[in-house]
């Protein structure tokens, strides 16, 4: 593999700049949302707050990188190299963890508690930190000529295993994400297309059953959109990765360069997108506190579930999980 100098246009920059900012804006507003109103805090969007926190530090290390576009290995790189690595990786195994918390709960319709919260955290906290102190004690973080990153440093082009680091700092984890997300998003798909099915039985006895419909087929299109919009984001990374490995030169393609810079750093701003401004109950909330408004429909989930409460039956009947995403999750999405 032969290492290139590689300039980053001021253009280039700008765009990835401006995607650092707004991923971080949207981080923030997830973090916030869930910071200030208790009522929306289900098991769901906990998990969405740690993917929210890892993506928040993704998009402050990746912009001092791109603002820096380093040269060559320094105390620096090094850190800001550590920093993105640690919590690009944890931005997947959190993603994963999310579409493994439905599988589990929706599909499966298995309880969850504590226990399942805390195998989360050590495996998308503690792998990625043990991977990223092993890299920096071992080297293995530097410069790498923008060559597999856009100004920011990742894994030291001069490491004679730097392909393996290349995959065990992000890319095998990476990939694997391409596999598992719309495995296991599919699987959710397809039961929650049963239980549409077996409700359908008893939609004449179901005074708010029509209602409850279109709501639900949003929550069903959203599914389908994260792990669509992961892939289309982190697929550029994972190219330039493959033509580095082929000496391609195409690897510095300016196209190339700039979808790779918007795909690392823009996932928090697609989950800001996703999970607050395409979020009714969100949504709603959030132009109130802007506008300085009361708001009183957040009761109306709650409202919601009381009355389905009145016809318990159906959903025994529909092999649905009493999971505590279904109600405030499903039908306000």
């Amino acid at each position: 593999m032969q290492q290139t100098l590689d300039i980053l246009y001021a253009s280039e920059r700008i765009v990835v700049l401006l995607s650092c900012v707004l991923s971080f804006l949207g981080s923030s507003l997830l973090v916030c949302t869930h910071a200030l109103w208790p009522e929306l805090r289900t098991r769901p969007r906990q998990l969405l707050l740690y993917l929210s926190l890892a993506d928040l530090l993704s998009a402050l290390s990746y912009f001092y990188g791109v603002l820096q576009d380093f040269d060559r290995t320094s105390w620096d790189c090094v850190l800001q190299g550590a920093l993105s690595t640690f919590s690009n990786t944890s931005s997947f195994f959190w993603t994963m963890a999310i579409a493994l918390y439905l599988y589990i709960t929706i599909v499966r319709g298995s309880p969850t508690g504590t226990g399942l919260l805390c195998c989360f955290h050590v495996v998308s906290w503690g792998v990625p930190l043990g991977i990223t102190v092993a890299a920096v004690a071992l080297k293995k973080i530097g410069y790498d000529a923008s060559n597999v990153s856009v100004g920011w440093c990742w894994v030291n082009l001069d490491a004679e295993d730097r392909v393996l680091w290349m995959l065990l700092t992000g890319k095998v984890w990476e990939i694997l994400a391409y596999v598992t997300l719309p495995v296991l998003y599919i699987l959710i798909k397809k039961h929650i297309n049963r239980a549409h099915a077996a409700l359908s039985e008893y939609r004449p006895i179901l005074s708010r059953a029509p209602a409850f419909q279109p709501r639900t087929s949003i929550a069903d299109k959203k599914l389908i959109l994260i792990p669509v919009i992961f892939i289309i984001l982190r697929i550029w990374s994972t190219v330039r990765f493959i033509l580095t490995l082929c000496n391609s030169p195409a690897v510095q393609n300016s196209v190339l360069v700039v979808l790779h810079g918007i795909g690392n750093t823009f996932q928090g701003g697609a989950n800001c997108i996703m999970f607050v401004l395409c979020t009714r109950v969100v949504r709603a909330r959030l132009f109130s506190s802007i506008c300085c408004r009361p708001y009183d429909s957040l009761s109306w989930p709650l409202q919601r579930s009381n009355s389905n409460q009145q016809h318990p039956e159906p959903c025994k009947n529909m092999d649905a999980p009493d999971s505590e995403w279904t109600r405030p999750l499903l039908s306000s999405t």
